[in-house]
C-alpha cells in the first residue's frame, strides 16, 4: 500500500489532541456534577445517564478521525499500466546572446530579461516538446527537442553573453539552425519562437523566414527585447567590471536600437506575430493564447504505472462510526425509577 498524498500524515496530530479534549470535558462534567448534589443525590438524579455510552461515543469520535485523516491521505493498492498519449507541439526558441542584448534600457539589462520570456514560456508548457537555439555571429543548438521541461530549463540558465564564440547577430543564421531541428516530413505542428532585440548584422533573416515557412510550414513568432530609442552597449573586463560603451570605428558609442519592424516582417512573412517584451510577462500569455488555436500533432506515448485509489474504503466506515455516534443514547430507554421517599411526599402533599 501507499499513499498518494503522504503529506496530511501529520494531522494524526490531531487525534490525542482530540481525545485530551474528550478527556477532560468529561472531567469536567464529573467536578460540575460535584457542585450540585450531593454523591448519593446525585446518582439518584441521574440513574437514566449511561455513562458507557458517553465513553463508546468518545472512543468512536477518535477513530472516525483517524479513518478521515488516512483517507485525505489517499490510500492506494493494486496498479495498471496506462499509455498516456500527448497532443502538441514542437517548438524551438532561439536567443539572442550578442552583445547588444547587454544594453540596460529594459532592467536589468536585454538578456536577462530575454532569459526570463524564455522560463514564461518554459513554464506553459503543456505536451509540447521544446527545443532551445543560442545565437551571436554563429548559432548552435543548446537544447534538442524534448519534452523534459526542467533539463531545458537548465540548460537556458547556464547561457550568457560568452555563449557563443563569434560576435555579430545572424538572425538568419539562428532561423536555419532552429529549421534544421524539425521533422522533415511534416508541414505543420512547427513553431519557432525568435527572442532578440531585431538587430541582425549578417544574412538576410526575412529571406531565411520565407524559405522555412515555404519549405517546412514553419510560423514563426517574434519577441522584441530593448526599446526603440535604444541604449548604449556596456563594455565589460574579465572580473565582469564595466569599462565602458562600444565605440564604433570613429571613436562614437554605438547605440543599439530595437528593430520592431524587422521583427515584424519576419513573423507577418511566416503568419506568425511579433510582441514586444514587457514586465509583466502579459505577451506570453498572449503568445500561448495565438498557439492554442494551432493544431497539435500526437506525439509518442508513454506508460505509466496508475495506482488504483482506495479512500473510499475508510471514509465508509468513518460515515457510518459517525452515524453510530449520533444515533447512540447518552440516557437508558426506560422509563425513571422514582426513590420511594419521594412517592410518599408526593402522596402526602396532594391530600387536601
Amino acid at each position: 500500500m501507499r499513499f498518494g498524498a503522504i503529506e496530511w500524515l501529520w494531522a494524526l496530530w490531531l487525534v490525542p489532541v482530540l481525545a485530551a479534549v474528550l478527556w477532560y470535558a468529561a472531567l469536567v462534567r464529573r467536578k460540575m456534577a460535584g457542585r450540585f448534589a450531593e454523591s448519593g443525590a446525585w446518582g439518584q438524579l441521574t440513574q437514566r445517564v449511561w455513562n458507557p455510552a458517553r465513553r463508546w461515543r468518545s472512543i468512536i469520535l477518535v477513530l472516525s478521525l483517524v479513518l478521515v485523516i488516512l483517507a485525505v491521505c489517499r490510500p492506494q493498492w493494486g496498479a495498471r499500466a496506462v499509455m498516456l498519449k500527448r497532443r502538441g507541439l514542437d517548438i524551438v526558441v532561439a536567443l539572442d546572446v550578442s552583445k547588444s542584448m547587454l544594453a540596460t534600457d529594459v532592467k536589468p539589462d536585454r538578456l536577462t530579461r530575454a532569459k526570463r520570456e524564455i522560463s514564461g514560456v518554459l513554464d506553459r508548457l503543456a505536451g509540447d516538446r521544446i527545443g532551445l537555439v543560442v545565437f551571436a555571429g554563429d548559432a548552435f543548438v543548446q537544447c534538442p527537442l524534448t519534452i523534459d521541461v526542467a533539463a531545458a530549463q537548465l540548460l537556458l540558465d547556464a547561457v550568457d553573453a560568452h555563449s557563443a564564440g563569434r560576435p555579430g547577430t545572424a538572425v538568419a543564421g539562428a532561423i536555419t539552425q532552429a529549421a534544421s531541428m524539425f521533422e522533415k516530413n511534416e508541414r505543420q505542428f512547427k513553431v519557432l519562437i525568435l527572442v532578440t532585440d531585431g538587430e541582425s548584422t549578417e544574412g538576410d533573416a526575412l529571406a531565411a523566414a520565407q524559405d522555412a515557412a515555404t519549405s517546412l510550414g514553419i510560423r514563426i513568432y517574434t519577441i522584441g527585447v530593448g526599446t526603440p530609442s535604444g541604449e548604449p552597449i556596456p563594455v565589460y573586463d574579465e572580473q565582469g567590471r564595466q569599462e565602458g560603451f562600444k565605440k564604433d570605428e570613429a571613436g562614437q558609442i554605438v547605440l543599439s536600437k530595437l528593430d520592431e519592424v524587422s521583427l515584424q516582417k519576419v513573423a507577418l512573412a511566416t503568419e506568425g506575430r511579433y510582441f514586444r517584451a514587457g514586465p509583466t510577462e502579459m505577451e506570453i500569455d498572449a503568445l500561448f493564447d495565438e498557439l492554442s488555436k494551432l493544431e497539435k500533432k500526437e506525439m509518442e506515448g508513454r506508460l505509466f504505472t496508475e495506482f488504483e485509489e482506495r479512500f473510499q474504503y475508510l471514509l465508509l466506515p468513518a460515515f457510518l462510526l459517525l452515524l453510530a455516534e449520533f444515533v447512540i443514547p447518552e440516557v437508558r430507554l426506560q422509563g425513571m425509577r422514582v426513590p420511594r421517599s419521594w412517592a410518599n411526599k408526593k402522596k402526602v402533599s396532594a391530600i387536601p
